[in-house]
This record gives structure tokens, sequence and C-alpha cells, in this order.
């Protein structure tokens, strides 16, 4: 038998799944263009120059996806055959697809991260001065760290971490694919966030809304071997000012409205306590991600499905759900009864 079709669906798989604003779109209808590989799109340039004073940094690089953007970084960072130190759970080792090693010939270290944050005498002991095992190249950061929930890296940690990266003579890089929520959730500017990173990779599709794009910050040496990889990495685009214009929507007009995605997050969190076979740590939800824990993730999801909510299973007992621009209160309650009822479901058949 055909399983009935929710007469609605409330998608939280992700904030990647929200589509541009009309704002967005009118700019892309009428952004003055030129060819980038050649430097000469105006469009792409604002918002470079943008992106740099907002996070304090020299210069921008605009690239199509954040994960080019932190690769970018690791190739232009390092050399081959070194170390790359990152916290367990980073997204530049778990979806990524191996690109450190298949690109630029880099091995990942992995240090402990309780809720996403590193210690950083973990980080310190992690070191290698390369006597008989690969010497350490880089350290990466990720804020808000995706695997962990959504959590925020505390500005005093990373500057420890920066100090040690400093004290060993390797560079720091910041997946901050999320950091516009970071510096949201901590009520501090985006470029305080940034501060103690040598390089921050930044996307603009995710909770600010644009359809595409990533911006790689750093100082102008960096960026120049950065823009170098772009073009080896098949990043190197033409007319795409037509992409950078809602970018700019999107750093412009874009950021204040992720506190509405957070507060929506700690609602569905706290409506979801007390759910039998469910567990929320409250925690963990410090901006748009609330994960849920439960026996069996894979098996739960079409239940939910079913229900009408559109989840990720983050593993077997972990289901990722994200709040973001096209899902408003009346969405989250709907997705709280959606989990309830699926819930209840499963309590049944068992």
């Amino acid at each position: 038998m055909t399983a009935p079709v929710p007469a609605r669906t409330v998608d939280l798989r992700s904030d990647t799944v929200t589509r541009p604003t009309p704002a967005m779109r009118r700019a892309m209808a009428e952004a003055e263009v030129g060819d980038d590989v050649y430097g000469e799109d105006p469009t792409v340039a604002r918002l470079e120059a943008a992106v740099a004073q907002l996070t304090g940094k020299e210069a921008g690089l605009f690239v199509p996806t954040g994960t080019m953007g932190n690769q970018i970084a690791l190739a232009a960072h390092t050399r081959r055959g070194v170390e790359v130190i990152a916290p367990v759970g980073a997204h530049i080792y778990e979806y990524e697809l191996g690109s450190m090693a298949n690109l630029a010939g880099l091995m990942p270290r992995l240090v402990p991260a309780a809720g996403g944050v590193p210690d950083p005498a973990d980080v310190r002991a992690a070191v290698s001065p390369g006597r008989h095992q690969a010497p350490t190249g880089l350290i990466v950061l990720e804020n808000t760290h995706n695997k962990a929930g959504g959590t925020v890296v505390p500005l005093d940690v990373a500057r420890a971490v920066a100090e040690v990266a400093r004290d060993a003579g390797v560079p720091l890089h910041l997946d901050g694919a999320r950091a516009w929520n970071a510096a949201v959730a901590l009520g501090v500017p985006l470029a305080e966030v940034c501060a103690p990173f040598d390089s921050v990779s930044l996307c603009l599709s995710k909770g600010l809304a644009a359809p595409i794009g990533s911006v790689l910050v750093g100082d102008e040496t960096f960026l120049a071997e950065a823009h170098r990889y772009r073009k080896m990495y098949g990043g190197g685009m033409r007319q795409v000012g037509v992409l950078a214009a809602a970018g700019l929507i999107a750093v412009h007009d874009m950021v204040e409205r992720l506190a509405d995605d957070h507060r929506r997050a700690r609602w569905l969190a706290e409506a979801l306590q007390g759910v039998d076979g469910i567990a929320v740590d409250l925690h963990t939800v410090q901006t748009n991600m609330v994960y849920l824990t439960v026996a069996d993730a894979r098996g739960f999801v079409p239940l939910l499905e079913r229900e009408g909510l559109l989840c990720n299973a983050m593993g077997t007992t972990a289901i990722r759900l994200v709040t973001h621009l096209d899902v408003d209160d009346d969405d989250v309650a709907f997705a709280a009864e959606a989990v309830r009822r699926a819930a209840a479901v499963r309590l049944t058949a068992a």
C-alpha cells in the first residue's frame, strides 16, 4: 500500500534549502558583470571587498562552494605531506570527500572536541615537529560546528588556539561556513569572530539565503596564492556578478534575521523535551540546529517524512533539524507536532 502523501511539508534538512529573496532575484537580473577570471567583474569585486571589510581582513576571493573555499585555503597555506589539525567531526574531514588528501596531499590529525570545541591544550599536544612523523602544517577550527549541533566556539578558545598556532609557526584557518551565526549568537561583530585566524571561508548560501557561493578572506599574499588554486581547482568563473549580486544582498540585509532562526531552533528543542524515545541536549542548541538522539535515526527519518517533516539522519542515532529563512513560527510548531506523531507511531509499532 502506498503511504499517504502529507498535506503539508516543512523542510528542515538544512539552511542550504533556502531560496533567494525577491530582492536577490532583482539584483541578479540587474547585476553589472565582467569576466572575473580577468578580475573584471565589478559586482564580484564589491562582494569580495565587502566581506573582507566585515571580517577585518585585507582581501576576499569569491568561490562557488564552501568546500572549495576550505580546500583552497588548505592547499595555499601548506605543502604536500604535512598534517592538518582539526576538531573531531570537522566538515573538512567528515564531508569533503577526502579532498585534502586527494588534492593537496595532506593528512588530517583530529583532536577531541566536546561540543565542537577543542581544548587548546589538546591542540598543542597534537602539534608535530616532524622528526618521526608528518609535521604540522595548519590548524583548522569550525565555527559554528555543524556535527556538534551548531555549537559556537567561544572567543577565548579561538584566541588560545591562535596562540598555539603562532608558537608552532603554522597558520590558522577557520571554516566559517556559519560564522555569521556564531557572531549573532555571541552578540559581537563578525570581525571579532574572525580576528584570530589567518584565513576564513564564509558561506553565503546557508542562513544568508544566497543561491550559491562562499568568500575566502585573508591577507593579500595568501589571497594571491588562493587565486591560483581557485583556477587550478576549476573555480575560475566568468560573468559571475549575477551570483555575487545576491551575495551582496545576503551580507548586507540577511544577517540580523539569523536571530530569528536561533530563536525558532530553541523553541523547537524545548517543545520536544519529554517526547518518549527522543533526547534533546539543550546545551547544544546555540544557533539554528537541533539534534535529536533516537534509537534508529535512519529508520525514524522516513516516519517523519510521512508526517510532512523533511530532515537528515547524521549517523545511526542522530537526526538534525535546521531552521532557516523559509520556515516561520507556524512551520516550527508543525515540525514539533510531526515529531510527536512519528514518535507515537514508532512506539505503537514497537
